[in-house]
């Protein structure tokens, strides 16, 4: 009597996502360095630090450094550096680019532009001998403002929020319907004080849409006028955004990784309508590596905006080195090199 048996296979998509992202590391290649613990395999969310020969040091403040296992994939990779190199500094009000390798060989310069309202003493630096020189620093501006102050019944048009506001900037202002500018619709920072007196009055005569506040027969080109938020119920509800309800308007921020889209600020109408409600875009991106069929499948990746992420492809028999590709979040957008590339031709162009 033959028996035959029937075995299904059920495929759980979910299952084996959280399979792979559990997947091991193999120990890291580190010229230069030792690892502590020395082991073939490491389980996942495995920490190792690892420390370097003479005249070396870690790719990492200290004289010793982490990585830790994530998806198959050490997280930073560990790096043994010349002792002369530096690493990236954090300086207070200032913006600069990155070197994409994460550190800097001597010689290697830096220059900084301080934010809106600070000045740099200083604005180049050149590695020398593991360290920064001179030491730059984004100081508040001399002259500079603290937020304009509140106009009653108007907004600023002309300006995003700032805590700083570099001397001779100059902020617009706008009445709400139903009031009109008196004097000039600015003011200035000179000397660390707003100089100029807008104020808002309201409207002699008639107000838009009759004594009872709502548009009469014949008045359909008069804009509705603006009311407090409350008038109009409940706020409106942007996904993947906050509210903060003033006195005159709402205002609108993304939560991270969001960003926005459209007015800031929304007005409630005397005729019970909103008016035009911002969006919150996604400001990251996601790298799933079961879509790169070059890539040791690792699972998927989060990358924000402006952040890079390298990842290591199947080995190719020919090779005699790991190569890589690296992806980058720019906008919202993904991009990668075109190629498996190994670690030093990733950074040249083409590759």
């Amino acid at each position: 009597m033959c028996v035959r048996y029937l075995v299904l296979l059920v495929w759980f998509p979910g299952v084996l996502h959280a399979a792979s992202a559990a997947e091991n590391c193999s120990a890291p290649i580190l010229n230069g360095g030792y690892l502590v613990p020395e082991q073939e395999v490491y389980s996942h969310e495995t920490m190792l630090s690892y420390g370097c020969e003479k005249g070396l040091k870690p790719a990492a403040e200290g004289w010793w450094g982490t990585s830790t296992c994530q998806d198959g994939t050490w997280s930073p990779q560990p790096e043994c550096i010349d002792k002369k190199a530096c690493m990236p500094i954090t300086i207070p009000n200032a913006k600069y680019t990155v070197n994409k390798n994460g550190w800097y060989a001597e010689t290697d310069s830096i220059t900084i532009t301080c934010d809106q309202g600070y000045g740099a003493r200083g604005n180049t630096a050149r590695c020398m001998n593991g360290a920064w020189t001179p030491e730059l620093v984004c100081e508040r501006s001399r002259g500079s403002c603290d937020e304009p102050p509140k106009i009653p019944h108007a907004v600023i048009i002309s300006q995003g929020y700032q805590r700083v506001f570099a001397q001779g900037t100059e902020v617009q202002y706008e009445c709400e319907d139903g009031f009109e500018m008196r004097g000039e619709n600015k003011k200035t920072c000179r000397n660390a004080k707003w100089n100029g007196q807008p104020t808002c009055t309201e409207k002699s005569g008639p107000h838009p849409g009759g004594s009872s506040g709502h548009p009469e027969p014949g008045d359909s080109n008069i804009k509705p006028a603006i009311v407090p938020p409350h008038n109009c119920g409940a706020a409106p509800v942007v996904k993947d955004g906050v509210v903060h309800v003033g006195l005159t308007s709402l205002t609108y921020q993304c939560v991270r990784h969001y960003k926005l889209v459209g007015p800031e600020q929304v007005m409630c109408y005397n005729n019970g309508e909103w008016s035009e409600r911002p969006t919150c875009k996604a400001d990251f991106c996601f790298v799933n590596t079961a879509l790169y069929p070059e890539l040791i499948p690792t699972g998927s990746y989060f990358l924000s905006d402006g952040a890079g992420k390298r990842l290591k492809c199947v080995r190719d028999p020919e090779w005699y080195t790991d190569h890589f590709i690296d992806f980058e979040c720019n906008d919202g957008r993904l991009t990668r090199t075109p190629k498996c590339c190994h670690r030093l031709a990733s950074y040249t162009i083409g590759c």
